[in-house]
């Protein structure tokens, strides 16, 4: 008989004993003494068992015996015990992290997927491929559900699943005995490893709400996201470039500030209120301002929202490092203390059922600004966007809950001087002191100059779109001050 056989007939003799004493301290009170056919099914068990451990290559093992444990979990006997036997019949430990952990974030999830994911070479089969704006090369990433990883030699099983409900998991399988070295070093150098990928390849993304039907219980898909690939930047910006100076300056104060609002102990984060005329920018300073933190962005939409414990979760779901953004908040819900009566001449029945179908208060909404379960999370950004400053009730916009507030207002000679040189590389024309008294004497937005200064001759070259520029002002001029003597016939 060979040394590999007589091991193998004393792991089978040891098996044996261990069955004995499983039969006598659990299964026989249980069951009395008619134990024949229980013993024998389970000693039949542990062979095939002993068999896959020999034989079978590491992840088909494991895969095949996580079955036969949950086969015999299932059998009435086994319910009864189950923390005994699954600990007795499988000697792999598994860890799991979700996505979603209690509501909150797990920021270990995105660092494990990406360390996972870069784990290419030449033997792995299935692979995706991309490709993302301004890069010549592509980046490769691996697109297996299931992944075998070594670490000081030790073996190590990775499975990413993806439930139908929206739950998404990484599951780590390990051999017990390696419980030190796993739950130590191994998932610390994951993490660092998968951080430092994600740094190297970061992008900003802008990520929306679901409506709060489509949710289920323990559903994960709070938020769908896309890369954000906006070109705005502050050198872009349309306006004061003294204002725009020190909007910048108060960012990358807040981005270096984590030890500064530990000391005064507060959260670390910080609000703006960008208020003024449509097509005055607001929008784009929003994509400028998440190009130069690098942060994404959070587009909120309260009117998919139904209720303040929504918002609460909605908040928890958000990552640090980014700006959580709500457009337009004076239309987006009642949330204006005295409104007064509305323009379009609603009956007090369809306000109130349209209060009762958005449930999401006021109050609900100051919570989640700066009340305690604004603090779960660091390093984050608001900005509430309005049309109509004076419709908004003072306590949302105080100083503290919006600590700066930024008016982008119609285009003036120091914003157009900025859309020239973006639109027609020019620092200086003729036309240049015309624009600039027109500016002065009428409101035209941004937006609008920028359509203008769009329209391009090839004939008439930089001279078209300014006299086009010119024309529009010259207009807009009368028109205004057509408005104006009707107003004063009116009075």
């Amino acid at each position: 008989m060979s040394q590999d056989q007589k091991l193998l007939l004393q792991k089978k003799k040891s098996k044996r004993n261990l069955i004995e004493i499983l039969m006598g301290s659990i299964v026989k009170p249980l069951f009395g003494d008619n134990l024949t056919t229980i013993g024998s099914n389970i000693a039949g068990l542990l062979f095939i068992i002993e068999t896959l451990r020999r034989y079978f290559p590491g992840q088909l093992k494991v895969t095949i015996q996580e079955l036969l444990v949950n086969a015999i979990h299932r059998l009435p006997f086994f319910k009864k015990c189950a923390d005994k036997t699954l600990a007795f019949f499988s000697p792999y430990a598994q860890i799991r992290f979700t996505e979603i952990e209690e509501y909150r974030y797990n920021y270990a999830y995105p660092a494990i997927t990406t360390y996972l994911g870069a784990q290419v070479n030449p033997q792995v089969k299935n692979l995706k491929g991309s490709q993302t704006r301004g890069r010549k090369s592509l980046d490769f990433k691996r697109d297996d559900d299931k992944l075998e990883d070594e670490y000081e030699g030790v073996k190590l099983w990775w499975e990413v699943v993806k439930f139908n409900d929206g739950v998404k998991m990484c599951r780590l399988t390990f051999h017990r005995s390696n419980w030190e070295v796993v739950t130590g070093s191994y998932l610390k150098y994951v993490v660092e490893e998968g951080k430092s990928i994600e740094e190297k390849k970061k992008k900003v993304k802008i990520f929306m709400n679901n409506p709060s039907p489509n949710w289920e219980m323990f559903t994960m898909n709070l938020w769908s996201s896309i890369d954000f690939e906006h070109p705005a930047t502050f050198d872009t910006l349309a306006m004061d470039q003294k204002k725009r100076g020190e909007i910048i300056n108060d960012l990358l104060a807040f981005r270096e500030g984590e030890e500064y609002y530990k000391k005064i102990g507060k959260a670390w984060k910080r609000g703006y209120l960008l208020h003024g005329p449509p097509g005055t920018g607001k929008s784009t300073m929003i994509a400028a301002m998440a190009n130069l933190m690098s942060y994404s962005i959070y587009d909120l939409e309260l009117t998919s929202i139904g209720n303040n414990w929504e918002l609460k979760k909605l908040l928890l779901a958000t990552t640090s490092k980014s700006i959580i953004v709500i457009e337009d908040i004076d239309c987006s819900l009642d949330l204006t203390g005295e409104r007064g009566v509305k323009e379009d001449l609603q009956s007090n029945a369809e306000i109130k059922k349209l209060k009762k179908k958005n449930a999401v208060t006021l109050s609900g909404l100051l919570n989640f600004i700066d009340g305690i379960w604004s603090a779960c999370g660091q390093e984050r950004i608001l900005v509430f966007t309005t049309n109509h400053l004076g419709k908004l009730d003072q306590a949302l916009i105080r100083r503290g809950r919006m600590d700066m507030h930024i008016e982008l207002s119609y285009c003036r000679f120091e914003a157009f001087k900025i859309l020239a040189k973006n639109y027609l590389n020019l620092d200086s024309h003729l036309l240049f002191g015309e624009i600039e008294t027109l500016l002065e004497e009428t409101n035209m937005t941004p937006a609008d100059v920028a359509e203008n200064l769009m329209v391009k001759d090839s004939d008439s070259g930089v001279d078209g779109p300014l006299k086009g520029l010119i024309r529009a002002l010259e207009q807009m001029k009368l028109n205004q001050h057509s408005n104006e003597q009707q107003k004063e016939i009116n009075k």
